[in-house]
């Protein structure tokens, strides 16, 4: 069955494989909202689709423009997170897409100037999950995806550096308490306004999916 329906969905892949290699060039700056439209997260499912697909163009093409567009930031103000409707952070997302491009020491050097206040001494309280006053309202529930997804970019984040790295123990933390606030919200009180997409994104945080992709030596 699931090769019937990759028949299916093989043409609208190419063309949006295609429609994607026309607007990168064009694309002047990341889109760094947390939101649907925002680039880090989206180039990072792009470049995991892209390596499964073995689709070298393509891949080659993601990981040009992500170093040109992201490669050169520093200091990103991750104490300005989130805004109220966030169920993305632009921050961690952008961590969580470099990972990818760099080597596990590129990507630590990356990490030192991108996140300066994050150490082996980071207590737990670095970044909080968020909490949603009214779980009726479409736009204030993206906060219980918000926790979701930090929990897998965290995650990320932490895979991504080598294994001696002593950030990777606050990064373990946070994103262990991101992953209960997260999960909670799915399994316990939801209402429709959450649980028509939440669980998609329980299931990619309990999966892992973003992982193995783009690990690099």
């Amino acid at each position: 069955e699931a090769q019937r329906w990759l028949r299916f969905l093989l043409p609208l892949e190419r063309q949006a494989v295609a429609n994607i290699s026309e607007w990168l060039p064009k694309l002047s700056f990341p889109i760094r909202t947390g939101e649907h439209s925002q680039t880090a997260f989206a180039f990072g499912l792009m470049l995991d689709w892209a390596e499964i697909a073995a689709n070298e163009e393509f891949h080659s093409l993601l990981k040009a423009r992500i170093r040109e567009l992201y490669a050169g930031d520093v200091d990103c103000p991750l104490a300005y997170e989130p805004s109220g409707q966030d169920f993305l952070s632009p921050c961690l997302a952008e961590a969580d897409l470099m990972r990818r491009v760099f080597t596990r020491t590129e990507f630590a050097e990356w990490l030192t100037l991108f996140f300066p206040t994050l150490s082996a001494e980071t207590g737990s309280d670095w970044l909080a999950p968020a909490v949603v006053t009214d779980k009726t309202d479409g736009k204030l529930a993206h906060l219980d995806g918000l926790n979701t997804s930090r929990a897998w970019m965290l995650q990320g984040i932490m895979h991504g550096l080598p294994s001696g790295d002593e950030r990777r123990a606050p990064l373990r933390v946070a994103a262990e308490a991101h992953r209960k606030a997260g999960l909670d919200a799915v399994l316990g009180d939801m209402h429709y306004m959450g649980s028509h997409w939440l669980g998609s994104f329980a299931t990619y945080l309990e999966t892992a999916r973003g992982h193995s992709p783009g690990a690099n030596p």
